[in-house]
């Protein structure tokens, strides 16, 4: 074969893709996500999540068939007026930000229909005294609340819903969506509390302030903050410069407050400050940060950003190679003794992995800002891991316990809708030689790898 090895690849990520939806579709079709293990389903909203997050995958890997019967579904079974509780965060970048990537691939008027009345039903979340969104929202009642033991909203959640309304927005001509999502940005901006732009993690929405000050990630709770802030910059055509001073600013926050090297092999690592005190801990949810330093890069910042992403990226990549299954925890401990040991430590509640997609996301931009092949082959060992230990015979991938041991993984049976809707389409992204394909200077992908169009700049 001509270009060796790259054909293969590309088929064993679609291979990977058919078999965990053949899982879906034998036991849990409509549902949103499949339970592998004991073929059933488990619902979270009730909105077909799986089936919606993984339709531009298929749409990108060319599963024609299996992108018209989910199509088939979306027409004939998929409503938004139930009364259900669901999450503002998770159903904009999974269902909503699904709806429109896939509008956008393939010019299917449906599922801009669809986009609409799930957009206008996510409203009511906005109408709070601060004007910072309740985390959760009934879309068949229109009426929404934070959650049962708080009046606070997740920072990453009120300030990474903007991509996707403001999108909205542009395609319906219609202003209030990108009105609400704008207005949170711009208090968050001027907001007392911040640490060399970094952000604590809850913001209550009675009075629009910062809650729980003094505790800073890039980890859960605050991560997709940072990424939104390059991102909206990068779709609105770089005119917003409150966002990419926000931005500039929290790297340089990060580098100053959060970056360590390890005592072994001196890995470089994002840590966590808790009231001042230093905790080298860092959640695989942070391996996005490479890749979203790589993007900040190439839309001409400054080069050491790309410094910092090349060294992450190794981080990541390590926290997958010194795990006897090949695959990352859920969350690493970093060693700052210097010694012969090993870097990455895991604690016993950290031991899992659930199919994420952050650190096949990173390796995605830095081959089609480096082409260095390493990135490639490092994505290659993490799909043939995933597909030793994550596996399940009769169709789907489960997520797992421990991965720390070969021998019983400790499958959890639960397949997320991310691995088909991001990790996978990212490997695919990864492997295919076609740069046109999803260029980065033409689209901007959300929290959950569906491709926004960055916009046509206006006429001057």
């Amino acid at each position: 074969m001509f270009s060796s090895g790259v054909v293969d690849r590309l088929e064993a990520v679609r291979q990977a893709f058919r078999h965990a939806w053949k899982g879906y579709k034998d036991h849990a079709w409509g549902h949103d996500e499949l339970k592998p293990i004991s073929k059933s389903f488990g619902e979270w909203f009730g909105l077909g999540l799986t089936l919606i997050d993984s339709l531009d995958t298929m749409w990108i890997l060319g599963l024609k068939e299996e992108f018209a019967e989910a199509r088939a579904w979306v027409e004939k079974d998929l409503s938004f007026d139930k009364n259900v509780d669901v999450n503002l965060f998770e159903t904009t970048i999974r269902v909503l930000g699904g709806l429109i990537s896939t509008y956008h691939l393939s010019a299917d008027q449906l599922f801009l229909e669809k986009a609409k009345d799930l957009g206008s039903r996510l409203m009511p979340a906005f109408k709070t005294p601060s004007k910072i969104p309740f985390s959760d929202v009934n879309i068949g009642k229109g009426t929404a609340h934070p959650p049962r033991w708080t009046s606070d909203s997740t920072l990453a959640e009120v300030t990474s819903v903007q991509l996707e309304f403001r999108e909205l927005s542009r395609l319906t001509q219609e202003p209030q969506y990108q009105e609400v999502v704008n207005e949170v940005m711009k208090l968050v901006h001027k907001l007392p509390g911040k640490h060399d732009g970094l952000v604590p993690m809850f913001i209550n929405t009675n009075s629009g302030q910062f809650t729980h000050k003094g505790v800073f990630t890039l980890g859960a709770r605050a991560d997709s903050y940072y990424e939104y802030l390059l991102k909206q910059w990068i779709q609105g055509g770089k005119t917003e410069d409150d966002l990419l001073e926000d931005y500039l600013g929290a790297v340089e926050g990060v580098k100053k407050h959060l970056v360590r090297k390890t005592g072994p092999s001196k890995l470089t690592f994002v840590g966590e400050l808790s009231h001042n005190r230093f905790n080298p801990k860092m959640d695989h949810l942070v391996c996005f940060l490479p890749g979203t330093l790589a993007l900040g890069a190439h839309n001409g910042l400054p080069g050491d950003h790309m410094d910092l992403a090349v060294e992450l990226m190794e981080t990541c990549h390590q926290m997958y190679k010194q795990m006897e299954t090949g695959l990352s925890p859920e969350i690493a401990h970093f060693s700052l003794q210097p010694s012969d040991g090993r870097d990455v430590i895991v604690k016993p509640a950290d031991k899992h992995n659930l199919l994420r997609p952050e650190t096949v996301e990173s390796l995605f931009y830095m081959y089609r800002f480096t082409k260095d092949a390493k990135y490639r082959d490092w994505g290659w060992e993490i799909l043939q891991s995933f597909n030793k230990y994550t596996k399940v015979p009769d169709g789907g991938y489960t997520s797992i316990n421990n991965v720390r041991d070969p021998v019983n993984p400790g499958p959890r049976d639960k397949m997320e809708s991310f691995f088909l809707g991001e990790t996978l389409k990212y490997l695919y992204l990864l492997f295919s030689d076609d740069t046109e394909l999803l260029s980065l200077d033409k689209y901007v992908f959300n929290t959950e790898a569906h491709p926004l169009p960055i916009w046509p700049s206006p006429p001057k």
